[in-house]
């Protein structure tokens, strides 16, 4: 039988403090000074790193400096400038329709709903997550491969799609902690819980997972979509 919802949580309680403790800087690790930058870096995110994304965008933020940049940009263009991020077509004419869609239809502006961001062309519930919780302070899960992979192996979640995970954890999990759950799991995922080699002698979660000491979860894939 599985836990009831009480010990579940009970022990995301506890898993949270643990985090908080070990993990007291995590961060978006995506490079960022406005939220159209950050929504341009998580489109460019899916299916890549977030480390080869801040290479790139380090000169895309040099070129293009505003969301008439890239709305009025030809996509050819845009492609070639992403194009080590992978999927660099469909990419920039995500990019490119988002954008001209938030001058035409939000005067420049990314808005801050759920419902008007998962409007944009190439924007899914899980990079409006990513700009709302980081740009506009509204309580917001973003379930990558990290938060999928680690939650399934501590028994807080028995899915592997996202929206199903992201309704489990927020019964679980304080809104106050949603946005840094995300930051410190994958902090967590990339130094102890890796897919592929996890270290369960040196993980301070050892204890509450069910998991602990046996082979780990899928692969890990790459950025968060």
């Amino acid at each position: 039988m599985g836990a009831s919802v009480k010990d579940k949580i009970a022990r995301a309680a506890e898993v949270i403090d643990r985090l908080k403790a070990a993990y007291p800087n995590a961060k978006c690790s995506l490079s960022y000074s406005t939220p159209h930058e950050l929504l341009v870096a998580t489109i460019l995110s899916a299916q890549c790193t977030d480390k080869r994304v801040n290479r790139v965008t380090r000169q895309l933020f040099e070129k293009y400096r505003s969301p008439e940049d890239y709305a009025y940009a030809a996509v050819e263009d845009l492609a070639r400038d992403i194009h080590s991020c992978g999927y660099h077509n469909q990419k920039a004419k995500s990019i490119v329709g988002a954008s001209l869609k938030i001058v035409e239809e939000f005067g420049g502006k990314v808005p801050g709903t759920m419902e008007a961001l998962v409007g944009l062309p190439g924007v899914g519930r899980k990079t409006a997550n990513c700009v709302l919780g980081e740009c506009f302070g509204v309580p917001a899960m973003v379930i990558d491969t990290h938060m999928i992979r680690i939650m399934n192996l501590l028994g807080l979640t028995d899915s592997r799609n996202p929206q199903v995970i992201e309704r489990q954890l927020k019964q679980l999990f304080e809104p106050r902690d949603w946005v840094g759950l995300t930051h410190m799991v994958i902090d967590h995922g990339r130094s102890i819980c890796m897919a592929r080699r996890p270290k369960c002698d040196e993980c301070i979660l050892s204890d509450l997972c069910p998991s602990s000491g046996v082979s780990n979860l899928g692969s890990e894939g790459g950025g968060r979509g």
